[in-house]
């Protein structure tokens, strides 16, 4: 890229530790993964990558599974679930996410998140007010957790299918 010749100091730094916070947080995200995937436990504590851990772990969550409706709308979760609660016989779908980076709008890490939710439900045929969803963001050692409304998700889903339909479309005129 030569976008950097147009940089001054202060940019140059920036746009690198930008890239350097980004690497960590891949490798942060390959550790954890690793971690769950092989079921170690971490000391109880208020750190975020300890408690995301522990609590993928105790839900028994899946790492880093994309979630597909088609080649235009996907995503990767980092770590989810989906279980049969055996108090209220509902399903509960459990997303949660890892934030190592510099922290952003929590209603964007959320909206992020109801977006899986809306293409889980798209590629398993579910509808969002049939089952529970809980959504997890953990980041600079705070863990937040959101109950979306399921209308919230059905206008996502509603979204979603729309413009993969206006999108092929202008791809099928295009042809």
């Amino acid at each position: 890229q030569s976008a950097w010749i147009r940089y001054d100091d202060d940019k140059a730094k920036e746009v690198y530790e930008r890239r350097k916070a980004a690497e960590l947080g891949s490798k942060l995200h390959e550790w954890a993964k690793a971690t769950i995937d092989l079921g170690i436990k971490q000391p109880k504590s208020n750190k975020t990558l300890y408690a995301y851990v522990n609590d993928a772990i105790g839900f028994k969550m899946s790492t880093e599974v994309v979630l597909y409706y088609s080649d235009r709308f996907f995503g990767t979760a980092d770590a989810i679930s989906f279980r049969k609660n055996p108090k209220t016989g509902r399903h509960i779908l459990r997303i949660h996410d890892l934030k190592t980076g510099v922290v952003g709008d929590p209603d964007k890490h959320f909206e992020q998140l109801k977006v899986y939710a809306a293409l889980f439900c798209l590629e398993y045929k579910f509808k969002p007010n049939e089952i529970d969803i809980v959504l997890g963001v953990y980041k600079k050692d705070e863990v937040a957790f959101c109950e979306p409304d399921p209308l919230e998700i059905v206008e996502i889903i509603n979204k979603i299918v729309h413009l993969d339909k206006l999108l092929l479309k202008i791809d099928n005129e295009e042809v």
